[in-house]
């Protein structure tokens, strides 16, 4: 099946499955196709059993596209840097160490936290674990993806300081956790899992990949500042991400932290001093229009990806254990930083607990799931992932704004 075969059927899906969110369920957008996808193809499965075959051409479909490969090389350096595009610097600043904290000291914590936890009790469910591979599903599962919920909670009124808390800390926890996971799996694979080879591997994708998208930011902000024209201005954004997470990808550093740094820049000192307010106008409605189409399709192969999974009794369980302590473990690594912060500063009411319940998994864990070495702890953890992910985004996603308007009225 050709590429421009699957992107046709894939656009044609989400039109067709947005509109009927959009007229009949009205949930939010995201979270409305992947509900209609999970259904549709819950329905293929039973029809399956009643001897339909429907289920196998989807399944044959979707097994034409590599959800990793898709997702880790080429729908998130356009999210994120699309995602850091509309942040403010100044605001960012404002929330600098408890982002830095809730982003570093939260995706490690959890990281080890979860690591822990799964080594110990997958035993107990019939299944053991290697603690690298349980190190491996902490990384995975650790950083938040927003986009879900952030419709929502500007709509429930929102503060802006928590509004700035949670995309800050998406941005940079799912650049962390990604190199997290790069790192502790190049050492499983190497066989080099020492604290000082994973820590070494970290720093220099960490911190290359933010000095990469700081260059290519600056370069990229002098084109724009020597030109006026919005047509030629989106192709310089465009191929500062592509080429620019390529760029890093050769130089094995940190293509989503350098897609981040790299939006900030134009974002901030680009939006205000190399752009005219129509290319600002343009620029600005481009970048949307394509971080809510990338998300639509995520979303949709999300929900659709339910057909490729084989479900055993010990994942299933490990899976329905792990949503409640998964949730404990994110309201430790919350409520630790702001606790630490408090002593200097004020927060939102509410803040440990909008925080903690806003922490949506997403496609990245699914696709760093899918990533792992082939194996049994590979289908074991895979299944887990999902199923977190399913309940983090429907359960979490459509109830996160009835407790943001609830925390305004107490307020």
């Amino acid at each position: 099946m050709s590429v421009i075969t699957i992107i046709s059927i894939l656009i044609s899906l989400c039109a067709i499955f947005a509109y009927v969110n959009l007229r009949f369920l009205k949930l939010p957008h995201t979270i409305g196709i992947m509900i209609i996808a999970l259904v549709i193809s819950l329905i293929l499965l039973m029809l399956q059993l009643a001897g339909f075959e429907m289920a196998t051409y989807a399944r044959e479909f979707l097994g034409n596209i590599d959800f990793t490969e898709t997702l880790l090389h080429g729908m998130l350096n356009f999210l994120l840097f699309a995602g850091a595009m509309h942040v403010n610097l100044a605001d960012l600043k404002g929330q600098k160490w408890i982002i830095s904290l809730l982003a570093g000291f939260g995706t490690l914590f959890s990281t080890l936290m979860v690591g822990i936890v799964v080594y110990y009790l997958s035993p107990l469910v019939g299944f053991n674990i290697p603690f690298i591979y349980a190190l491996l599903f902490g990384s995975l599962i650790a950083p938040t993806d927003p986009v879900a919920v952030m419709a929502i909670l500007k709509k429930a009124g929102c503060p802006k300081s928590l509004e700035t808390k949670v995309v800050g800390e998406s941005l940079f926890n799912d650049g962390i956790a990604v190199v997290v996971f790069l790192a502790i799996l190049g050492a499983m694979i190497d066989g080099n899992a020492t604290v000082e080879h994973v820590s070494g591997l970290f720093i220099k994708e960490a911190l290359g990949g933010a000095v990469l998208g700081l260059i290519l930011g600056g370069i990229a902000f002098f084109m724009l500042r020597s030109v006026d024209n919005y047509q030629v201005e989106i192709f310089v954004t465009l191929g500062l991400v592509m080429g620019g997470y390529e760029i890093a990808l050769l130089l094995h550093t940190s293509g989503p932290i350098a897609m981040v740094v790299a939006g900030l820049v134009i974002g901030n000192h680009g939006r205000k001093h190399a752009m005219s307010d129509r290319t600002r106008h343009n620029l600005d409605n481009f970048w949307e229009l394509c971080d809510e189409f990338l998300n639509a399709v995520l979303f949709l192969l999300i929900g659709a990806e339910i057909l490729l999974l084989d479900f055993s009794q010990p994942a299933v369980l490990m899976g329905l254990i792990m949503i409640p302590l998964l949730l404990v473990i994110r309201l430790a690594s919350v409520a630790l930083p702001i606790s630490l912060l408090r002593q200097v500063r004020s927060f939102s009411p509410y803040v440990v607990t909008i925080l903690t319940w806003g922490g949506l998994r997403g496609g990245i864990s699914v696709a760093l799931a899918l990533s792992m070495p082939e194996g049994a702890e590979h289908d074991f953890l895979l299944i887990v992932t999902y199923m977190i992910v399913v309940f983090s985004i429907i359960v979490q996603g459509l109830t996160i704004g009835k407790l943001v308007a609830y925390s305004n009225r107490q307020g």
